[in-house]
């Protein structure tokens, strides 16, 4: 995903909650886009339309006082262009998802080391505040249908302007040796 930073400036579905909101106790923001924050996110995701995104986000301090835990789920109705024939295809989405929140890593400080087993790092807190409207639109576009098909489309058999290219049954396939059986003799 992309860091705040950049998407502060650009972001289509912005809600900042500033940490100086939090507690230990989760606080719940329910958040909607207007159709011009629908039609924002429809170009940014290249698709035909978002009709309607609905979030509901608890966010909290964990204890410490660095880290802040976000717990979202939220619900969408897009539509996108059929792979095959184009035609409009609705689509649903609802996803939860969790995310944590960390200070900005010194870019000077000690090396960072990523371990597989790890779970993700925590996602920087740019300023003061965290846009929990970005956080919702990052994860509705990693929960649309990467290949959105309208009901029975299907793929047609391609061939290039000659037709397909038929061989009979008995003809053997050329050995791809034979070049080099040749320059051998």
């Amino acid at each position: 995903m992309t860091t705040q930073a950049n998407n502060l400036a650009q972001a289509e579905f912005s809600r900042l909650v500033h940490l100086d909101q939090l507690s230990v106790q989760d606080r719940t923001h329910e958040i909607e886009a207007t159709p011009e924050e629908c039609a924002a996110l429809a170009e940014r995701y290249g698709i035909l339309s978002v009709d309607s995104l609905k979030a509901e986000v608890k966010l909290r301090m964990l204890p410490g006082g660095e880290l802040v835990r976000l717990r979202g789920k939220f619900t969408a109705q897009v539509v996108q262009a059929c792979v095959v024939t184009l035609e409009p295809v609705p689509e649903q989405v609802a996803e939860s998802f969790d995310l944590t929140y960390g200070p900005e890593p010194d870019p000077e400080g000690e090396e960072i080391v990523l371990e597989l087993d790890a779970g993700d790092p925590p996602e920087p807190i740019i300023g003061n505040s965290i846009d929990i409207g970005e956080a919702v639109a990052e994860h509705l576009a990693l929960a649309l249908e990467p290949f959105p098909r309208a009901p029975g489309a299907e793929f047609a058999e391609y061939h290039d302007e000659d037709g397909p290219e038929e061989q009979p049954e008995t003809a053997q396939k050329p050995n791809p040796f034979a070049a080099l059986a040749a320059l051998k003799k």
